[in-house]
């Protein structure tokens, strides 16, 4: 009933929609918004298939505290505040640890990245975050992580479950060569060969070939989807994690089409649309957090436009 062409603001419209039917009321409201960003090691990195160490996730989580990464800049922009949560990092930081699983995830290249219980443990931290930030009232979730190694375990988890061939799946990450992702891909088919992860069996693939942080984002969408609050997925670590438990989908909004090569897949699996093409593929929820300040634009109009009711014109309509 707006005064405005139907559908004219395309998918932010399509937004507000998606917006209303999570919360269950025409009152849409984003206004109290946080990045939660799980962070995590991943025991792969052994095998030489990222450019830097594993040193640097303890050391870009302690900046989220510090609001000093790239995602921490950009959601003091969109008023998001910024939870970096420890779900597996190697060493202790001051990043909280209360829902650490374990020091780094094993290296799949040799045994599973975690036991069963531990890729529960670490779905449960993501449900517990989103049941702690609801009770303090927030009303929309973006998802990041941190993780040196985690496009390896993504890529794995991403290609078990869409049966897609890993080196369809699988890109450079932070800036390999294409000596270096060689050996990815490489790792990535031995280590699936070795397990043998049942796809039928979203844990079991997370067990065997995931990551804690994946694990962890998975949870959040799953609580967001119980919860009925709204949650944005970041690119390609984010949509292999909601590749674990698609059923929570409705529930999900998708924010960008990740440069990594195996994004735009997931999305078709997924039957997502993403708002923005960038070209991004930084991570931490950067993605996530830019998808914000065109929610709040669709939302301003729906709020505040008149209706054709108000100004006395004759209301659009569906035309076949």
């Amino acid at each position: 009933s707006i005064a405005k062409p139907l559908h004219s603001l395309g998918k932010l419209e399509d937004l507000v929609v998606q917006l209303a039917g999570i919360a269950g009321t025409p009152n849409v409201k984003i206004e109290k918004r946080a990045l939660v960003a799980m962070c995590a090691d991943n025991g792969v990195v052994e095998e030489g298939v990222t450019q830097s160490g594993q040193e640097v996730t303890a050391i870009v989580a302690e900046n989220f505290l510090k609001a000093e990464t790239t995602a921490c800049i950009m959601a003091k922009n969109c008023r998001a505040d910024v939870y970096p949560v420890d779900v597996g990092m190697a060493a202790d930081t001051k990043v909280r640890t209360d829902l650490k699983v374990a020091h780094g995830t094993k290296n799949m290249a040799k045994m599973p990245a975690m036991t069963r219980e531990e890729a529960v443990k670490a779905i449960e931290a993501g449900i517990f975050m989103a049941e702690e930030l609801k009770g303090r009232g927030y009303q929309i979730l973006a998802t990041g992580e941190m993780g040196i190694g985690n496009t390896t375990t993504s890529s794995a988890v991403a290609s078990v479950l869409m049966e897609e061939p890993v080196e369809t799946m699988t890109g450079r990450g932070a800036g390999l060569t294409s000596e270096g992702l060689a050996r990815k891909i490489q790792v990535i088919k031995d280590a699936i060969a070795l397990h043998k992860p049942d796809r039928e069996d979203a844990i079991d693939v997370l067990a065997k070939v995931g990551g804690f942080d994946i694990a962890g984002m998975a949870g959040v969408f799953l609580g967001g989807a119980a919860l009925k609050i709204p949650v944005i997925m970041d690119g390609f670590i984010s949509c292999a994690a909601v590749s674990i438990c698609p059923e929570a989908s409705g529930y999900i909004l998708a924010s960008h089409v990740s440069k990594e090569p195996a994004a735009r897949l997931i999305l078709e699996y997924l039957q997502k649309e993403a708002v923005i093409h960038g070209d991004m593929c930084l991570g931490e929820g950067t993605g996530a957090i830019a998808l914000l300040p065109l929610l709040d634009l669709g939302i301003s109009v729906y709020h505040s436009m008149s209706t054709f009711e108000e100004i006395h014109v004759e209301q659009y309509e569906e035309l076949k």
